[in-house]
C-alpha cells in the first residue's frame, strides 16, 4: 500500500467520530485531545496524521492533504448522497484560494491541487463552498516539520 494511502487511512481512523461538520464562520475548535484519545493501537506517527484531515458532511466527506515530493496541497470531496451540487474546493492559510466551480454528483470524487511549498508552523484548512448552501471546512492540517 502506498505511503499516501496509508497516511490518509490512518488519519481518518485516528480522527474517527471526533470530527464535526461546521460552517467556515464557526468558531475554531481544538480537536487534538479527542483525536489523540481516538488513536488506534497502530504504529502511526501523530505528526504524519496531522498532514491529512477529514470531516464528514451530511452527503459526503471533505479532506485536505499536505503532500511532499512534490510539495502540494490537495483538497478532495467524495459525494455519497443527495442531489448534484455545484461547488468550489479551496484552502485557507493566511488567505483563501479557490478552485474553479465543479459539478459533483453522488458517487463522484472532486479534487483540486495546488503545487506549492508550504512553511512549517502554519495551519491549513480545507474548504468547500457549495452554491446555495454555504461554506464548510475541515479541521486544520499541519505540514511535516524538520
Amino acid at each position: 500500500m502506498s505511503r499516501r494511502v496509508t497516511l490518509t487511512a490512518a488519519a481518518c481512523i485516528a480522527a474517527g467520530a471526533s470530527l464535526l461538520a461546521a460552517p467556515a464562520h464557526a468558531a475554531e475548535r481544538d480537536t487534538s485531545a479527542s483525536v489523540a484519545a481516538a488513536q488506534p493501537s497502530q504504529n502511526v506517527s501523530v505528526t504524519a496524521s496531522d498532514r491529512v484531515k477529514c470531516t464528514s458532511l451530511s452527503n459526503g466527506q471533505l479532506c485536505i492533504s499536505l503532500n511532499t515530493s512534490p510539495s502540494r496541497i490537495e483538497v478532495f470531496y467524495t459525494k455519497s448522497g443527495g442531489s448534484t451540487i455545484k461547488a468550489n474546493l479551496g484552502f485557507r492559510v493566511a488567505t483563501t484560494s479557490w478552485s474553479p466551480l465543479k459539478t459533483i454528483s453522488t458517487g463522484e470524487r472532486a479534487n483540486a491541487t495546488w503545487n506549492m511549498s508550504y512553511p512549517c508552523g502554519k495551519k491549513y484548512v480545507g474548504l468547500i463552498k457549495v452554491q446555495g448552501q454555504g461554506t464548510f471546512e475541515t479541521p486544520a492540517a499541519t505540514p511535516p516539520c524538520g
